[in-house]
C-alpha cells in the first residue's frame, strides 16, 4: 500500500490551516510528494516546517551572527554549542524557550523546559553541571501574574532539584507587555572530555535505530506547532499540548546514556524534543545524509491504540533516539534495562535519504528527509526598522526630593527587589561545586576535580530593545560579557533565546533584524561568538506583541577560582572607584520609569571599544587581587550598585558626588554602560587611577566604605541598611502572599 492511501482522509484547506501551514506551503508539499499527503505526512510536515523547528523566518538573519573562534569546538546546528576550556575539557551549553506551555500550564511548562534543555546537553556526552533561567512575567497587578510566578518557579525547582543539577543564577522581570505571554527561558551548561563528544549525525546503512527512555503517550502532540502560533482568548484549550515531565526518569536516562557513551557503541544520538520522534529522526538523517525507516509497532507506548500520527508527533518527555553500531544492541539493552528504562529497536538507517514510516501492515509516510529539514521554506519577510527614540538630556528628567527615599523605593521595586524568595526554592549547592551562589553578577561552578571555574550569566534589558533594537541588542551581549568579567572570568561565548512577536508583522521583523545587528556587532567587538540558541516567535496575545527580548546566556572561564571577585564589600576604609565614563543617561532608566513615571527616550548607548577596554582593565585588577569587591553598573545605576554591594556585606558606604556639569540624580541613577564599581585598599587607589589614566580609561574615587551600616551621599541623606534590606527582600514574599501588588 502506498503512503498516499494510508489513513485516508480528505485534506481540506481547514485541516491544512489547523496544522499551521499556509496554502503556498501546502502546494509545495504537493510538488515534493507528487501526490496528496495523508494525515500522518501532513502532521510531519507541519511540525518540521513550523517556526519552532525550521527557523523559516529567522534563518536569513541568524547567519549574520559570528559563530567561530579559536575556543569554539561546535557552533550552531547541533543540540548545543561547545567551547574549549583547556586540559582536554569542553563546556557544552544552550538556552531554549518554553514560553507558550508555561503560560498555559506553568508548573509542567517550566519543568519540561528544564528537562528538555538538560537533554540537549547530555545528548552530546556532557554531564550537566549548572542550570540558569531567564523569566519575564506580566505586571504584578495582573490577575494571573502571581499564579504564573508560583507555578513556574515551582516547576523549575521541582525538576532541577530532583535530577540533582544546581540552579545557580538567572533573571526575573515584570512588565505589562508579558501579561498575556510570559517568557520562560532555560539554560544548561555541561562538562565533557573533548575526545568523548557525541553528535546527532547518523551514518552507515542498515544500522539499528534505537528508542530509549520513557514510553510514548499523547501529551505534547503538536507542541511545536502551538509554539509557532500566537495566543488568543481560547489559549486555555491548548492545555493538552503541554508535556508532562518526570525528573526521576530523566536522572535515570542521563546516567544510562552516559554509561553507554563510555562504550564504543553509539554512532549518533538525538534528544526527542519538539516534534519528538519526527524531529529526532529527520535531524539525525539529514545531518548524516542517510534515510530512516521506522516501524512504529516497536515504539513503547503507554496508551492504547496510538496512531502513527500520534506516535510521530508526541512530545512525551525523557526520550532519546540513537543509531548504534551493529552488534551493540544487547549491550545497550542491558544498560537501559538495568536503569529501569524502555529500549527498543524501532528501525534502521537506509541509503534512500527518505523518512519511511510503517505501522501495522501500512506504509504511513514516505518523505524526502531533505524536504523536511534544510530544504523547507525559508522566508525573507518584509521588515520595517524601528525608529530610535530621541536622546533625553539628564536635566530634563526631574530630580527627587530625597535620595534616601528614592533609593529605598527603587530597591523595593519589582525589577530591583531581591530574588531570594525564588532562588531559595532552587537547590544551588547540589553536586558540591557551586562557588558563587545566586545574587552576584554571575554564577560560578568549579570544574570538578580542578581549581578552574565556569562563570555563567543570563542578560537582556527588553525596554532598551523596544526603544532601540540595535542598541538593546548590543547591550544584552555587553552586559553578559561585563557580568562574567566582573567575577574575573574570561568570556568565551554565548547562547541566545530570541523572544519576539509575530514575524508576519514588518515592525516585529524590524525589531528582530535590529537586535541581531546589535548583538552581532557586540559579539565581534568582544570576541564573544554565538555557538547555540533558539528563536521563539509569536509571543503575542490578541495581536499585542511582547517587547523584543533577545536573552543572552554567556559563559566564561576562570583559571583559578581563588581569584574570583564578589560584589560584597570587604573592609572598612576601602576606596570605592567607578571605572567607566559618566554621562548621566536617564532615558529608559528604572529611575525615570519607577520614580518619575515616564518611559521614553533612547536607551543608553553602548560604546563597544570602551566596553572592551574597561572590561579587560577590570579583569586584570581582579586576577591581580587588587579589586577586593566588584559589581557592574546596570539597572538603577551607580547608587543601586553600591547599595547591592553594601547589602551583601552589611558594611556601609559614603558616596561622594564631586562637582560636575551632570545633575546629581543623573550621576546616581543614570544607567550608563561599560561601568564597574570596585573596592580597593586605600593605599592602592592612587595607582589604580593612574594605571587607568595611562590606558585611556576613566577611573575616579566616588566614596569610601564605613563601619556603620548606612549609606550616605556626601555624608547626608542616610539610609540604614537594615531598613533597606527589609524593603529589598520583602517585596517579593509579600507579593506572593497577596499582601501587595
Amino acid at each position: 500500500m502506498s503512503a498516499g492511501n494510508a489513513q485516508i482522509a480528505d485534506i481540506t484547506p481547514q485541516i491544512v490551516s489547523e496544522h499551521g501551514l499556509s496554502a503556498d506551503e501546502y502546494e509545495r508539499i504537493l510538488e515534493i510528494l507528487g501526490r496528496e499527503p495523508n494525515i500522518t505526512e501532513l502532521g510531519i510536515f507541519s511540525v518540521m516546517w513550523s517556526e519552532h523547528c525550521s527557523y523559516k523566518s529567522s534563518r536569513v538573519w541568524l547567519k549574520n551572527f559570528p559563530t567561530t573562534g579559536p575556543q569554539v569546538i561546535c557552533g550552531p546546528g547541533e543540540n548545543a554549542g561547545i567551547v574549549d576550556i583547556g586540559d582536554g575539557q569542553a563546556a557544552v551549553f544552550k538556552m531554549e524557550s518554553h514560553n507558550h506551555p508555561s503560560y498555559i500550564e506553568p508548573y509542567q511548562g517550566a519543568a519540561t523546559g528544564v528537562g528538555g534543555i538538560m537533554r540537549d546537553v547530555f545528548t552530546m556526552g556532557a554531564r550537566p553541571v549548572a542550570n540558569l533561567n531567564a523569566l519575564r512575567f506580566g505586571s504584578p497587578d495582573h490577575e494571573k501574574t502571581r499564579h504564573l510566578v508560583s507555578g513556574v518557579v515551582a516547576g523549575i525547582g521541582g525538576y532541577g532539584n530532583c535530577i540533582g543539577v544546581p540552579t545557580i543564577g538567572g533573571e526575573v522581570n515584570f512588565d505589562p507587555c508579558y501579561n498575556g505571554n510570559i517568557l520562560v527561558n532555560a539554560m544548561c551548561v555541561g562538562l565533557v572530555d573533548k575526545d568523548r563528544i557525541f553528535y546527532a549525525a547518523a551514518s552507515g546503512v542498515g544500522n539499528p535505530v534505537v528508542y530509549v527512555g520513557s514510553k510514548t503517550g499523547r501529551d505534547g502532540i503538536h507542541g511545536a506547532t502551538m509554539a509557532s502560533a500566537e495566543f488568543d482568548d481560547d489559549s486555555e484549550e491548548k492545555r493538552p499540548t503541554v508535556q508532562v515531565g518526570d525528573p526521576f526518569t530523566e536522572k535515570l536516562l542521563l546516567e544510562a546514556c552516559l554509561e553507554l557513551m563510555a562504550e564504543d557503541a553509539i554512532i549518533g544520538i538525538q534528544d526527542m524534543g519538539a516534534a519528538g520522534l519526527t524531529s529526532s529522526s529527520v535531524e539525525m538523517g539529514d545531518k548524516g545524509g542517510v534515510g530512516f525507516e521506522l516501524d512504529l509497532d516497536h515504539v513503547p507506548c503507554r496508551e492504547e491504540a496510538m496512531t502513527a500520527y500520534e506516535m510521530m508527533l508526541s512530545e512525551s518527555q525523557e526520550r532519546m533516539l540513537m543509531v548504534l553500531r551493529p552488534g551493540h544492541e544487547d549491550q545497550a539493552t542491558e544498560i537501559f534495562e538495568k536503569w529501569g528504562l524502555d529500549i527498543a529497536v524501532v528501525g534502521h538507517t537506509t541509503d534512500t535519504g527518505r523518512l519511511v514510516v510503517k505501522h501495522g501492515s501500512n506504509l504511513m509516510a514516505d518523505i524526502p528527509i531533505g524536504a523536511l529539514a534544510n530544504d523547507g521554506p525559508v522566508y525573507n519577510r518584509p521588515w520595517t526598522p524601528t525608529e530610535p527614540q530621541a536622546m533625553i538630556a539628564p536635566e530634563d528628567v526631574p530630580a527627587p526630593l530625597s535620595y534616601a527615599d528614592t533609593l529605598s523605593a527603587m530597591m523595593a521595586s519589582p525589577d530591583l527587589c531581591s530574588r531570594r524568595w525564588i532562588w531559595e526554592q532552587y537547590d544551588h549547592m547540589v553536586m558540591g561545586d557551586t562557588v558563587m551562589r545566586p545574587g552576584g553578577d554571575a554564577g560560578v561552578v568549579r570544574v570538578h576535580g580542578s581549581n578552574k571555574g565556569l562563570a555563567i550569566t543570563t542578560d537582556v534589558t527588553p525596554r532598551y530593545c523596544f526603544a532601540d533594537p540595535v542598541e538593546g541588542g548590543k547591550q544584552a551581549v555587553a552586559e553578559a560579557w561585563r557580568n562574567l568579567t566582573a567575577v574575573g572570568a574570561e568570556p568565551l561565548a554565548i547562547t541566545d533565546c530570541m523572544n519576539f512577536g509575530s514575524p508576519e508583522r514588518p515592525e516585529i521583523m524590524g525589531q528582530f533584524a535590529g537586535c541581531v545587528d546589535g548583538m552581532s556587532q557586540a559579539c565581534l567587538a568582544l570576541d564573544f561568538p554565538v555557538v547555540s540558541g533558539n528563536v521563539s516567535f509569536y509571543n503575542e496575545n490578541n495581536g499585542q506583541g511582547i517587547h523584543p527580548t533577545p536573552a543572552v546566556g554567556g559563559i566564561g572561564l576562570m583559571s583559578d577560582i581563588d581569584q574570583m571577585a564578589t560584589i560584597a564589600l570587604k573592609d572598612v576604609g576601602d576606596a570605592l572607584i567607578l571605572v567607566g565614563d559618566e554621562r548621566g543617561h536617564l532615558g529608559q532608566s528604572l529611575y525615570q520609569r519607577d520614580i518619575v513615571g515616564r518611559t521614553e527616550g533612547a536607551p543608553p548607548p553602548v560604546d563597544l571599544a570602551s566596553e572592551r577596554r574597561n572590561g579587560d582593565f577590570l579583569r586584570a585588577l581582579v586576577t591581580q587581587g587588587t579589586a577586593k569587591a566588584v559589581h557592574d553598573c546596570s539597572d538603577g545605576g551607580l547608587y543601586v550598585a553600591i547599595a547591592e554591594m553594601a547589602l551583601a556585606s552589611n558594611l556601609g558606604a559614603d558616596v561622594t558626588i564631586a562637582e560636575s556639569s551632570l545633575p546629581r540624580h543623573a550621576r546616581l541613577f543614570g544607567e550608563d554602560q561599560g561601568r564597574y564599581v570596585i573596592a580597593v585598599a586605600p593605599d592602592a587607589a592612587a595607582s589604580v587611577e593612574q594605571n587607568a589614566a595611562d590606558a585611556g580609561i576613566t577611573a575616579v574615587r566616588i566614596g569610601v566604605t564605613v563601619e556603620q551600616p548606612v549609606l550616605t551621599v556626601d555624608g547626608a541623606d542616610a539610609v540604614r541598611l537594615d531598613d533597606l534590606r527589609n524593603v529589598h527582600e520583602g517585596w517579593l514574599p509579600k507579593f506572593m502572599d497577596g499582601a501587595t501588588t
